[in-house]
């Protein structure tokens, strides 16, 4: 091929991996004729030699890739269900050897949203095959240096491609490329320093196995504990400095990823870093892993040395944008990657589409959406600082995954559903919460692991905290609990869902739970300290200020259909008369 030749597209996308082919499909879905390039150095046809971490699915992402991109009939025919989280602590670390050695918190039903464990490698390779199909040109090379210029000026992406070079050009780039960090390196976007990511410094190592003799560790057998699998779900196994993560893959049940997330100053990454070692690691502290692992066949291992990244910024109003693993990973406990993808991509995909379009607003997207994607991301961030100190304490990380939970389904999913994060006025809203609960000197999540700490540093006994029940704090409360209907009455058009009623709703009950988590560590003198007394009123008058908004925003959409297509079927009906007859066939068989 001629190595001077050019082309031009709308988008060049660098990387064909779960955030760019989903970006790729979803910018075809809502801009017609749009002329797209993805480039990656991997062969269109992946093996498990592609396999990678970033299986697991939560509500955000599984929503994303069945509504968004339209993939629910391929995820249920192509890929295992997630049943949801079970959580296991050692009762004694010197035996390991059953499930009957854990405390465990194990999933008690279905989750209210259908998700996903996800074959990586099949599902890229499908989903780059369905994004040519759809009119995608893929080029099988290696991006090898950018031009990027300013504002409406074409960039240029140079690719090597087997025999030789070209230059294609673009009005927007993605990087989806992963940990090159292409833009990243280019422009210094990237912070790799643990002093910059709230002291986190991580690494993993993982394993993928197939032939498991899955008895190991489940029967199928529980009828007092759930309703929905054991095995299927994603399974935590935590210990001091360390977790594991084990999910299932495919459809036989017998294919797991297996893989440590390790604190460096506790477990030196030299110490896990081939799979002699980590299979070592697992035999001394998790036996029963160990076992799963020697009863199936070894299909590859992985090390990743520095695990935790953020982006300074990621989209830019020079028509450059970073997502997926290219702009942020911090660690995949509650498997977040996937799901500040889709919010990554969703944005890009109205900046790029505002710009193609000219609208006038196009420029004040941009700067906006990116606002709220590295305030989200710092606030992703912030959520797994001080993990090396709770992660093998069953009541610290307990109340922790109890406590963000509420956060998560109150504020963040609702956030997500009702496409609230796309909203100018809402992303300003959003950055004074995420500062009230992070970012302050003493915000509400920073008094929460300050008490935690204390738990851990005097060995107190404070509970065990079940995220999936509702009757561990008043009124039948638990975190899985949804403030607004909007699932059972489809809320899933822009601003339909009221985010406002899970905001109030969460911020009432972080009072009670604090109270609780505060009276449990240190008595009614911890409910009654002046720290304690301030977050509350702080809560109090958050929760009357959202209250305000809240009727402000009924009182706006009291006309507004939750659903507009149920609407519509409701005033057409209204026209409906029954006709008791029937066209006749008896021609057509004659025929």
């Amino acid at each position: 091929m001629n190595s001077t030749q050019e082309l031009v597209y709308d988008v060049v996308i660098m990387g064909a991996g779960f955030a760019g082919n989903c970006q790729a499909r979803h910018l075809l879905l809502k801009i017609p004729n749009i002329k797209i390039a993805i480039i990656d150095p991997r062969s269109p046809e992946r093996t498990t030699k592609d396999l990678k971490v970033g299986e697991s699915t939560v509500e955000i992402a599984a929503t994303f890739l069945s509504k968004e991109l339209g993939l629910y009939e391929y995820l249920i025919e192509n890929q295992a269900p997630k049943h949801g989280l079970s959580f296991h602590w050692p009762k004694d670390p010197n035996q390991t050897n059953s499930t009957d050695d854990y405390y465990n918190i194990w999933t008690n039903g279905l989750p209210p949203t259908e998700s996903f464990q996800l074959n990586r490698a099949k599902f890229e390779q499908d989903l780059l095959q369905m994004n040519r199909n759809m009119g995608v040109t893929f080029y099988n090379g290696r991006v090898v240096d950018l031009d990027l210029t300013p504002r409406d000026e074409l960039h240029t992406v140079e690719v090597k491609l087997e025999d030789g070079k070209i230059n294609l050009k673009a009005k927007h780039v993605v990087d989806a490329a992963g940990r090159r960090f292409l833009i990243g390196k280019k422009l210094d976007n990237v912070i790799l320093d643990p002093e910059e990511l709230y002291g986190i410094n991580t690494g993993s190592s993982w394993i993928h196995v197939k032939g498991i003799d899955r008895s190991i560790i489940d029967n199928g057998y529980h009828p007092d504990t759930s309703i929905a699998s054991h095995y299927y779900t994603t399974n935590h196994w935590f210990g001091h400095g360390h977790w594991i993560w084990m999910i299932p893959l495919g459809k036989s049940g017998k294919e797991l990823s297996i893989g440590v997330v390790y604190h460096k100053n506790v477990i030196p990454t030299q110490n896990i870093n081939t799979d002699e070692k980590f299979k070592a690691f697992l035999k001394e502290n998790h036996t029963l892993l160990y076992h799963l692992i020697e009863s199936g066949e070894c299909i590859d291992f992985n090390n990743l040395p520095r695990l935790a990244h953020k982006s300074r910024k990621m989209i830019s109003e020079d028509n450059w944008y970073v997502l997926g693993d290219a702009a942020h990973m911090f660690d995949p406990f509650y498997s977040p990657g996937l799901s500040l993808t889709a919010l990554d991509i969703e944005s890009v995909t109205e900046c790029i589409r505002a710009k193609l379009a000219q609208e006038a607003d196009a420029e004040k997207k941009q700067a906006f959406y990116n606002r709220f994607l590295v305030t989200n991301s710092n606030s992703y961030n912030y959520i797994y600082q001080r993990h090396e100190k709770h992660l093998g304490n069953a009541c610290a990380m307990s109340w922790r995954t109890y406590l963000e939970d509420m956060l998560w389904f109150g504020v963040l999913l609702p956030m997500y559903i009702g496409k609230w994060f796309l909203d100018f006025e809402f992303i300003s809203q959003y950055e004074s919460i995420a500062n009230f609960l992070f970012f302050r000197k003493n915000s509400l999540f920073a008094g929460i692991y300050k008490v935690l700490d204390q738990v851990v540093d005097r060995n107190l006994n404070i509970g065990l905290m079940d995220f999936t029940r509702n009757d561990q704090l008043f009124f039948k409360y638990g975190p899985l609990q949804f403030f607004d209907d909007y699932l059972k009455k489809t809320k899933f058009e822009p601003l339909r869902c009221n985010v406002f009623a899970g905001i109030k709703g969460t911020f009432l009950f972080f009072i009670l739970a604090s109270a609780k988590l505060r009276f449990a560590a240190f008595g009614i003198l911890g409910v009654l300290s002046p720290r304690n007394i301030f977050l509350t009123i702080q809560l109090l008058a958050l929760y009357l200020y959202v209250s305000i908004g809240e009727r402000i925003y009924l009182f706006k959409m009291r006309n507004v259909p939750a659903n507009t297509a149920v609407d519509n079927l409701r005033k057409e009906f209204k026209t409906y008369q029954h006709q008791p007859q029937l066209r006749s066939w008896k021609e057509a068989i004659k025929a």
